[in-house]
C-alpha cells in the first residue's frame, strides 16, 4: 500500500468520522449521508458486508439443482440447493477471469459452466472440471467464494462476513414468533420487486416509523392502530395478548436491536394491535388466507420483525412479508416484497391473489413516491434536517445504530 493510498485513507476517515461527529443528536442525517459515494462506499463495507441479510424463503428451491440469482450492489449472488439437500451461497464470479458463470436468472442444474473458458463448477460451488489447466492444478483451492449461509423457521439468511456475526440470536426469536406462525412450512404466494431513486438509508428510515402511516397511508392506517396514543395502543395490544393466549399461541417479543460490537446480530420483535374488527392486513381487514402454524383463529394482531439492518418481516395470521432492502447505487435501492400462504395453499381456491397482495403493493407503491420525493428534496445544498419525532422512535434508533456501524472498522 502506497503512502499516497495511506493519505487518502486517512483524510477519507477524517472526512466521513467528522460527518459523523458533526450530527445533531436527535436529528435526522445529512445530506452527505444519501448523497456521498463515498459513504455509500463505507456503507457497503460496515453494514453490507458485516450483516446478516434475509434473502429469501427455501420454498423458491424445493428441489435439489434449483437455483436463483440475487444481487446486492455490485455483488451477484448464485443462490442453489445442491445435491447434498443443502442450500449454498456463492458469488457469481469465476476463479479464472471472473466471468459471470451463471447467465440464466434462475431454473434447475447439476453444475454451473463459464461460458469464457469453461470452467465447470458444481451445484454446491466446487471446482469440477477445469480444461487443459497443467499437471498439478489443484481444483479444490479454487471453488466459487462462498458465502454463510442459515436457515431459520424457512428464511434463508447470507452473510458476506469472513467471520460472521452470532446468529443463535436469531434463531432463538425467529422460533419464537415465525415459528407460531408456520413460517417454516409456508410458501411464497408471490414476489414484486420496486426500484426507487433513493439512497437505500431514505427507504429503510420510512419503513420503521409510522409518523408518516396518517398523511400517505389512508389505506393501511383503517386497519392498522399505530397512531394512537400510546396509552391507546398499549390498552388495545393487552386486549389483543388475551385473545392470543387463549388461542394457545406463545409468541414471545424481545427487543435485541444492538451493534455488531459484541459481535452478535440485532432483532427485534415486536407486536401490535389491528382496529377492533380486522382480522388480518387486507383492504378491509377480512381474512385472506388459511390460517398459518399455531393459529385457529384470528387474534387480531400483528408481530413486526426487524432484523439486522436491511430484513424486515411481518406476521398475519393467514399470511406473512419478508420486506428486503437491496443497495444499488448511492441514489438507487430496490425494495423486494414477498408474500408467504400455508404450505398446502392453493391460490383460486384457497385465496385470491389480488385480495392477498392488494394492501401492501398499495403501501409500497406509496412508499415508492415518498421516498422519492424526499430523495429529490435533501439533494438541495440547503437541506438541514430537522428533530426526529416522538413517533419516529424506530427512525431514531435505526440512524444511531448506523452512525455507530459506520463510525468502527
Amino acid at each position: 500500500m502506497t503512502a499516497v493510498t495511506l493519505l487518502h485513507q486517512d483524510h477519507l476517515g477524517d472526512h466521513i468520522d467528522r460527518l459523523v461527529a458533526s450530527r445533531e443528536p436527535g436529528h435526522g442525517l445529512p445530506r452527505a449521508f444519501y448523497a456521498d459515494p463515498e459513504i455509500f462506499e463505507r456503507d457497503m463495507e460496515r453494514v453490507l458486508r458485516r450483516h446478516w441479510h434475509c434473502i429469501g424463503h427455501v420454498s423458491i428451491l424445493p428441489d435439489i439443482g434449483d437455483f436463483e440469482l440475487f444481487s446486492f450492489e455490485r455483488e451477484a449472488i448464485i443462490l442453489s440447493r445442491a445435491q447434498d439437500g443443502e442450500i449454498h451461497a456463492f458469488l457469481n464470479v469465476c476463479r479464472h477471469r471472473g466471468a459471470e458463470v451463471c447467465i440464466r436468472p434462475k431454473g434447475n442444474t447439476r453444475f454451473f459452466m463459464c461460458p469464457y473458458h469453461a470452467w465447470t463448477y458444481a451445484n454446491d460451488g466446487r471446482l469440477k472440471a477445469a480444461r487443459l489447466m497443467p499437471k498439478g492444478f489443484d481444483r479444490e483451492k479454487y471453488g466459487l467464494h462462498k458465502l454463510h449461509v442459515r436457515v431459520a423457521e424457512g428464511l434463508i439468511f447470507i452473510s458476506f462476513a469472513t467471520a460472521p456475526l452470532d446468529f443463535t440470536l436469531i434463531e432463538q426469536s425467529l422460533r419464537a414468533s415465525c415459528g407460531q406462525y408456520g413460517w417454516g412450512d409456508a410458501r411464497v404466494a408471490h414476489r414484486q420487486t420496486y426500484a426507487i431513486a433513493a439512497n437505500w438509508k431514505l427507504a429503510i428510515e420510512n419503513y420503521v416509523e409510522c409518523y408518516h402511516c396518517g398523511p400517505a397511508h389512508p389505506e393501511y392506517s383503517k386497519t392498522h392502530a399505530l397512531e394512537q396514543p400510546a396509552e391507546r395502543i398499549a390498552e388495545m395490544n393487552s386486549r389483543m395478548e388475551e385473545r392470543t393466549c387463549a388461542l394457545g399461541v406463545n409468541i414471545i417479543s424481545g427487543n435485541h436491536w444492538q451493534t455488531s460490537r459484541a459481535g452478535k446480530e440485532a432483532i427485534d420483535v415486536f407486536r401490535y394491535a389491528l382496529y377492533e374488527g380486522a382480522a388480518s392486513g387486507s383492504e378491509d381487514g377480512s381474512p385472506v388466507a388459511p390460517l398459518m402454524g399455531k393459529f385457529q383463529n384470528y387474534d387480531g394482531g400483528v408481530t413486526s420483525i426487524h432484523v439486522g439492518g436491511t430484513s424486515f418481516l411481518v406476521c398475519y395470521p393467514d399470511h406473512g412479508m419478508i420486506y428486503r432492502f437491496i443497495p444499488k447505487t448511492v441514489d438507487s435501492c430496490e425494495m423486494e416484497l414477498i408474500w408467504l400462504v400455508h404450505g398446502d395453499a392453493v391460490e383460486g381456491k384457497d385465496y385470491d391473489l389480488e385480495k392477498l397482495t392488494w394492501l401492501w403493493k398499495v403501501t409500497t407503491a406509496e412508499d415508492k413516491k415518498i421516498i422519492e420525493h424526499t430523495a429529490r428534496g435533501v439533494r438541495s445544498h440547503y437541506f438541514v434536517p430537522g428533530p426526529i419525532a416522538p413517533m419516529e422512535y424506530n427512525e431514531l434508533r435505526y440512524i444511531d445504530w448506523y452512525l455507530d456501524e459506520i463510525s468502527r472498522p
